[in-house]
């Protein structure tokens, strides 16, 4: 009974910057955990970050390599992740993931119950 819905993705070149958005909608009062996900052609899907009701954060180091940075506003059921820098290795798609209460952060995708359906980011040269 939770929704997420993923913004904000698009064509941008090298050096480009994006920030997503995931706007969660529904029984939001039981989330605990929010996150993103890439997936990229002919890869598995890679964690990038999370963050928690309370503001608690981690980040994958070598995904993002320092240009990533999660963040969230709870009065307006929202996640965001500002990209800065992009390479064309950033091209991918990228979730958002939810979590309840019962659960804290974490970087297994299995740990999450609530997906969105994904915003394409393209990085050209």
């Amino acid at each position: 009974q939770v929704h997420l819905v993923e913004s904000g993705g698009g064509l941008v070149q090298t050096g480009d910057s994006l920030k997503l958005s995931c706007q969660a909608s529904g029984r939001t009062s039981s989330i605990n955990a929010m996150a993103w996900f890439r997936q990229a052609p002919g890869k598995e899907r890679e964690y990038l970050a999370v963050i928690s009701r309370g503001g608690g954060r981690m980040l994958n180091a070598d995904a993002g390599k320092g240009r990533f940075a999660i963040s969230r506003d709870n009065a307006k059921n929202a996640v965001y992740l500002q990209m800065d820098g992009l390479k064309p290795e950033d091209t991918a798609v990228y979730f958002c993931a939810a979590n309840g209460h019962s659960t804290g952060i974490t970087a297994q995708a299995g740990d999450y119950a609530y997906w969105g359906q994904g915003t394409q980011v393209t990085v050209s040269s």
